[in-house]
This record gives structure tokens, C-alpha cells and sequence, in this order.
């Protein structure tokens, strides 16, 4: 039996690892891969954010207020809070290696918040910690 790569990709992600088989299958149909090379902006801090975005292989640094504040690797996701609150993007995210992501457009984002309230928890749980700081 082949297996799907991109589910199997997903399956590696901590945020989609406890998903069903099903909800894999669901996820790897909405999310789209992209690779990147290092210094490639990803999100632009008080722009209007269209997609979330996990990164599944690479660095990345968030930074704002023009200050790094934070370095993402693999599993780490964001684009999160502006699709939430349909407010600005937070901060800038930056790729500091070649880098592989999943990226979820604004539809396909809610999408996965409505059928998979596991995933879902985990994300707005993040959200609550990232305004929170």
C-alpha cells in the first residue's frame, strides 16, 4: 500500500500528530507546500494576514517592533492570530534557512477549525498565549 508523502509530512507536524487517518487525509487536501529559500518574508507585521502557515522543515525568526523575538523550527505555526481576530499581522516572519511549509489560505484555515476541534484547541490555545505576551 503507497503511502500519501504529504500526509505522511503532515503526521510529523506536532500540531496534526494525534489527528485520525481521516483528518490527515482531510488536512493534506486543504493544506498546499511551498519551499523557500533563506531571507524570504513569509508574514509582514501590520499587514492583513490571508493564510496559516506551519513550518514543517527550517528556521524562521519573528520579529517585531524591528527586534527578533522569537526563533521557529519544524512543527512551530503562525498566521494564527490575524485569522482569528481579523486584526494585523502581529509581526514579521522571516525564513533564516531554506525552509518547507504547509500554508492553509484564510477558507481552508476555517475549514480545519470547524471539522477538527483538536487541532483547533491547540491553535487558539496558542493564540491565547501569543496575545497574552
Amino acid at each position: 500500500m503507497n503511502k500519501n508523502p504529504k500526509i505522511e509530512q503532515l503526521r510529523k507536524v506536532p500540531l496534526f500528530a494525534h489527528c485520525s487517518k481521516r483528518e490527515l487525509a482531510g488536512l493534506a487536501a486543504l493544506v498546499d507546500e511551498l519551499e523557500l529559500p533563506e531571507g524570504q518574508t513569509l508574514a509582514r507585521e501590520g499587514e492583513r494576514g490571508k493564510e496559516f502557515l506551519v513550518l514543517a522543515d527550517g528556521i524562521a525568526d519573528v520579529e517585531s517592533g524591528g527586534e527578533i523575538v522569537n526563533t521557529l523550527g519544524p512543527g512551530d505555526f503562525f498566521g494564527e492570530i490575524s485569522l482569528v481576530t481579523g486584526g494585523p499581522r502581529t509581526a514579521t516572519v522571516t525564513t533564516r534557512s531554506p525552509s518547507k511549509l504547509f500554508i492553509l489560505s484564510a477558507p481552508a484555515f476555517r475549514s480545519l477549525m470547524h471539522d477538527a476541534p483538536g487541532i483547533k484547541t491547540r491553535v487558539l490555545a496558542a493564540a491565547a498565549l501569543r496575545l497574552a505576551a
